[in-house]
């Protein structure tokens, strides 16, 4: 089989999953077939009962996918990689997904829940991220389409402590600079054109921001990410976390 993921980079995800409980790696060659099911959904985005049979029955991996999922094992191996950031500076920003119509279907009344809504960009997700200084993730977000940006500012940022924070101006707002300013840090967030008394900011600065700009170009690079499948805001989070933890070990 030609494995899609690097020998060198694998090695790293096994080194993560040889230390969680309740998982078994002693069968090398199975456990490398599952992690590469997972890269190939993602990066292709194609449907699970299309999934090539030389990464096992569709079921099976959709089963493990899922399990993984609920014991919260992606969301531990993108934390296990984060580590050592550069918090010079923090960007946040927001990208909006298209949700695919195989994302219908939630629970009647679970909509917020599941981080589905629909705007002038039709069926949608908006995935809220926040990045160190290099554009490396260290934290998502998921909310509907057509939620504001600074709803989740605060959020994204309370575990952000002298940095300096970057942001476009969707996100000057009075309380969430105040906020930021009292975690000793320094905003940098252009003011909005209706502001009577403009704040000041470093421009120069600001250009930094690009780092996340190519942070999002690359998880949009997969197409499971670029377009939403799933109905389980928890699954589609999931891959975030696998594909956040790729551009870490990369």
């Amino acid at each position: 089989m030609h494995y899609l993921i690097k020998d060198t980079e694998y090695e790293k995800i096994l080194k993560f999953l040889q230390k969680v409980k309740g998982i078994h790696t002693s069968n090398l060659r199975r456990v490398r077939r599952f992690i590469e099911a997972v890269y190939y959904l993602c990066r292709g985005g194609c449907q699970l009962r299309l999934l090539p049979s030389y990464y096992g029955h569709w079921r099976a991996v959709h089963k493990r996918f899922k399990d993984w999922s609920n014991r919260g094992i992606w969301k531990a191996m993108f934390e296990y990689f984060k580590q050592d950031p550069d918090m010079e500076w923090s960007i946040i920003d927001s990208t909006v997904v298209r949700a695919h119509a195989c994302a219908a279907g939630y629970e009647k009344g679970s909509q917020l829940k599941e981080a589905l809504g629909r705007s002038k960009g039709g069926f949608s997700t908006k995935i809220h991220v926040l990045t160190d200084a290099l554009g490396n993730p260290l934290k998502f977000i998921l909310t509907p389409g057509q939620s504001s940006d600074i709803t989740q500012a605060k959020k994204l940022c309370e575990s952000v402590f002298e940095s300096t924070v970057i942001a476009d101006k969707a996100y000057d707002s009075d309380d969430f600079i105040d906020t930021i300013i009292n975690q000793k840090c320094i905003p940098n967030i252009p003011p909005k054109s209706n502001r009577k008394t403009p704040r000041f900011y470093d421009k120069h600065l600001y250009e930094e921001r690009y780092a996340i700009e190519c942070f999002i170009g690359k998880i949009k690079q997969f197409r499971r990410i670029f377009s939403r499948y799933e109905k389980l805001a928890q699954s589609y989070l999931s891959f975030l976390y696998f594909v956040g933890s790729l551009i870490w070990i990369r």
